[in-house]
């Protein structure tokens, strides 16, 4: 289950956001599938440069814009009580606009699926790491534009 939310001075054609949506949603759906659960529960979070900045200093120390952001639910003492919920993605529209080289769309459907692996558990701390992150990441986005029943990836 997605739960997507656009903030104010981020501005996007509505056909876009509703297929980074439907297509977020399935990569959600085909990466429960994966690990033997009905659904996970995430939420995307669309945002300018200023906010993922000001998200970015208070998370992690760093003043500067970042262009996507993880925050896991499935860590701590609450994590067995709400299984389902695997957390927050937090992307900057304003960097993946200058980072798109295959155009927007594609770019935060990147950033998206790179969010999502974060918040599975992955990350990219070695070579080793990131290669196991890219191909999952890459798997739940071929899995995502394909059509009929969702599959695990």
């Amino acid at each position: 289950m997605l739960d997507l939310s656009v903030d104010g001075a981020v501005r996007l054609p509505a056909g876009l956001r509703r297929r980074l949506a439907a297509e977020l949603a399935r990569m959600i759906r085909a990466a429960a599938r994966h690990d033997g659960r009905p659904d996970y529960e995430v939420s995307l979070r669309l945002v300018d440069d200023a906010q993922i900045r000001a998200l970015n200093r208070g998370y992690r120390g760093h003043d500067r814009p970042t262009d996507v952001l993880a925050f896991a639910q499935r860590e701590g003492p609450a994590a067995a009580l709400h299984a389902a919920l695997l957390g927050d993605i937090v992307i900057s529209v304003d960097t993946a606009r200058r980072q798109a080289r295959r155009g927007l769309y594609r770019e935060l459907l990147h950033l998206a699926s790179h969010g999502l692996c974060h918040l599975l558990g992955y990350d990219h701390r070695d070579d080793a790491q990131e290669a196991a992150m890219n191909a999952r990441a890459a798997a739940l986005r071929a899995e995502a534009s394909r059509r009929g029943r969702i599959r695990a990836a």
